[in-house]
């Protein structure tokens, strides 16, 4: 490791001309050549600002007040321009819509080396091995804005990957990638760290995943502070990511509450170097067979029905083959799967985004394949992953209540529900603020309070924790979990494991457009064949239940579900 740090903040402080304080405080954080660096920390923290100062965005698209010292590969930023800071620094943002330039995919990751004015032959042979690189090499004449969320991030990738630069920035790049590509993402920024010796800068809500391959140091951030610049197994031990709001991985959970004293456990950084001890197993052993087992019981009184349902966007690309269920009024119900596998499209048909000649949808065991968008959103609620397509009004107050200006209610009684949403989805203290000082997570939450203000009887909402921090992810499952006891069914598009394990009743598996399973959460994460076709990933307390030789992993992964609901309320 060289002794001068690549990127170095000296008492740095910035304030966005919008805000009355600061949104980063005082911080001094040196990071070296080649190192890989997770920052983590809740929404509205100051993580993803840390990255703006880093790659130029702020000051020079971004306006704000700096003091203090930022250099990025010996360069004071303040003294810089953005296009300087570009050949420095690649970025691949949390929200890939707003990073295209290109009208087709392969002009999009070309564009570094257009402008570098590479030969053409050899802009084609880079931009073609960079697509290979993250698996979109087979899009590279589609339009990037007609993507699915993980493709357009893997766009976003390639058009970093494609130019030289001596430091890698993504904001949270697994937030909209099905969990096999998302672990393949970690392991594809791993890899080229450790060929070119990049220095890499990771921001993400995902810690476990994250941890999937090795990381340096986590910079831990809350209120524009730096609290915590630790190697992994230490903050892990320290109890700090819990107490600021950041999600524990999932085995380190099971083996506190197995009572495993975490401070002599080996290899806690990441499930991949976990290394139990016997007495360790012991303890695991021991709570598991403890557990009560429940049985689960099931409502036959049908809200959906979705019969012999076949679609496709064109004549030549079919998207959905042969669709037949059936959901439950009253059920929390998962729908996971690969990117690009019919999940987004399955759910437009139902609330008639999207028409079928082939197939027949009914409500309440009324056919309404033939109803208007308008007249199926009366029941039908939907919020949309990217909540920029959502959006239409300047200020978040406004935004919520437009649903409810024609509905008949007095003002103040539009207020009171739309302030009580505000309250739920944790965005109160925002109610007066423009939707523009957002970050993306908290947008998130505006288009979720602006569907949940109407009180339909069916909500769908497609990826509702991405780029959300555990406590507003938790706060916002709550709400759902809360309306779902009261009879209305929530069906949500995720590629969160941990949501889907901790809040839905079962899980409908796609690939390719098929309905592959339909089974039990836990079922569905302990099954190699439908983990491996479905693009998702294994929970890590499968891995936990197999080093401690529990025969029935399913049974274990239940088991300790229900015990958090028991110690935590969640999903109770």
């Amino acid at each position: 490791m060289s002794e001068n740090p690549i990127i170095s903040f000296k008492d740095f402080t910035f304030q966005y001309d919008a805000q009355k304080q600061p949104t980063l405080k005082n911080i001094n954080l040196d990071i070296y050549p080649g190192e890989k660096i997770l920052i983590c920390g809740a929404s509205g923290s100051g993580k993803s600002t840390i990255g703006n100062c880093i790659n130029g965005l702020i000051p020079f698209s971004l306006n704000g007040r700096i003091t203090g010292s930022l250099k990025v590969d010996g360069i004071e930023t303040k003294d810089s321009s953005i296009f300087e800071l570009s050949t420095r620094v690649g970025t691949v943002l949390q929200d890939p819509d707003g990073q295209f330039v290109g009208l087709t995919v392969g002009e999009d990751i070309a564009f570094a080396l257009e402008n570098d004015c590479v030969e053409q032959a050899e802009m084609i042979k880079q931009t073609f091995l960079a697509a290979q690189t993250v698996d979109i090499d087979r899009f590279m004449d589609h339009a990037p804005y007609d993507l699915s969320g993980g493709q357009k991030q893997r766009v976003s990738m390639a058009g970093v990957l494609v130019d030289k630069v001596k430091i890698l920035l993504f904001d949270e790049p697994l937030a909209n990638l099905d969990p096999a590509t998302g672990k393949s993402a970690i392991e594809l920024i791993d890899s080229i760290q450790q060929d070119s010796n990049t220095t890499v800068i990771i921001i993400e809500h995902r810690i476990e995943d994250a941890l999937w391959e090795r990381i340096d140091r986590i910079i831990l951030v809350d209120e524009g502070v730096i609290i915590a610049d630790m190697a992994p197994d230490k903050l892990l031990k320290s109890g700090l990511m819990k107490k600021y709001g950041i999600r524990e991985p999932l085995y380190l959970t099971a083996l506190e509450y197995a009572g495993c004293d975490i401070n002599y456990v080996e290899g806690l950084e990441s499930i991949r170097k976990l290394k139990l001890k016997e007495n360790e197993i012991d303890k695991v052993r021991n709570w598991f067979f403890r557990q009560d087992k429940k049985e689960k019981i099931n409502n036959n009184d049908y809200i959906l029905e979705i019969e012999h349902l076949n679609f496709g966007y064109d004549e030549r690309v079919q998207v959905l083959f042969g669709i037949n269920r059936k959901i439950r009024k009253g059920e929390m119900l998962a729908i996971v799967g690969r990117n690009g596998a019919g999940k987004s499209t399955l759910c437009k048909l139902v609330c008639g985004f999207e028409k079928t000649s082939d197939g027949k949808i009914c409500y309440k065991g009324e056919d309404i394949t033939d109803y208007s968008i308008r007249k199926r959103a009366a029941n039908i609620g939907y919020v949309m992953q990217n909540p920029n397509q959502m959006i239409s009004q300047a200020m978040i107050f406004d935004e919520v209540a437009m649903g409810l200006k024609n509905s008949g209610l007095s003002e103040e009684e539009i207020k009171e529900k739309v302030y009580s949403t505000l309250k739920i989805c944790g965005l109160h203290e925002f109610r007066n603020w423009p939707i523009s000082a957002l970050s993306f997570g908290q947008k998130k939450r505006v288009t979720i309070a602006s569907i949940l203000v109407m009180g339909p009887e069916v909500v769908i909402l497609d990826e509702p924790t991405a780029g959300q921090d555990f406590r507003h992810y938790t706060e916002i499952m709550e709400f759902l979990k809360k309306i779902n006891e009261e009879g209305i069914t929530v069906i949500m598009i995720t590629h969160d494991m941990h949501l889907m394990l901790e809040y839905t009743d079962r899980a409908m598996v796609f690939s390719d457009g098929h309905l592959i399973a339909d089974e039990s959460n836990a079922a569905v994460l302990c099954d190699p064949e439908i983990i491996q076709e479905a693009s998702l990933k294994e929970t890590s307390l499968f891995n936990v239940a197999q080093m401690c030789g529990i025969e029935d992993p399913v049974e274990f992964v239940d088991c300790f579900i229900n015990y958090e609901k028991k110690v935590n309320g969640y999903g109770c």
